[in-house]
């Protein structure tokens, strides 16, 4: 047994958190907010969540935005997974700043291990920029290159509290986009 573990301070064990953009979109005539997904849109978001479900991170949680395209994004997505996370749709993830989203982050509960955040651009992007202190192999490399499309998504991972969420905290440990 370790000092840490005589002692009763272990380590925090690393937390992840995955940033998915939603499906390609349509534009018909209706309000931004309630623009549903086009047909590609359809057809990648069943495969990015059998791409998360590879990365065999179990998900204590998800939040979704509220809006249309997220909303058929997860529900197409989900039903990859191996295990359904609890839920929430979140109003504040539509048209979210990054301070917006870190605030998100910090309310998350500390018995949440693992947070799935289903949202947009720019805002996963810049998310996953600002947590990003360090990278594993070559994710940052390919998140820069074609930047942050639909139906892609960043696996993060850091230690601490969700409350400890700030600039340069996490690791990116993956990125993966469906037409790369």
């Amino acid at each position: 047994m370790s000092a840490a573990e005589l002692s009763g301070d272990t380590p925090p064990a690393e937390r992840r958190i995955v940033l998915l953009r939603h499906a390609k979109a349509d534009w018909p005539e209706v309000s931004d907010h309630e623009r549903p997904l086009a047909e590609r849109g359809r057809m990648d978001a069943p495969i990015a969540g059998r791409r998360l479900a590879e990365t065999g991170i179990s998900f204590g949680l998800a939040l979704c935005s509220t809006a249309t395209r997220t909303r058929e994004t997860w529900k197409l997505a989900v039903h990859e997974l191996p295990h359904r996370p609890r839920t929430v749709y979140e109003e504040r993830m539509y048209e979210a700043s990054l301070g917006d989203l870190i605030a998100l982050l910090n309310e998350t509960p500390d018995d949440i291990d693992d947070l799935l955040l289903i949202g947009h651009n720019p805002g996963m992007h810049a998310l996953a920029d600002a947590l990003a202190g360090t990278v594993e192999g070559d994710a940052l490399a390919r998140m820069s290159r074609g930047g942050f499309p639909t139906a892609a998504f960043a696996v993060i991972g850091f230690s601490g509290s969700w409350k400890s969420v700030e600039h340069g905290v996490g690791r990116l440990i993956d990125f993966w986009a469906p037409h790369a």
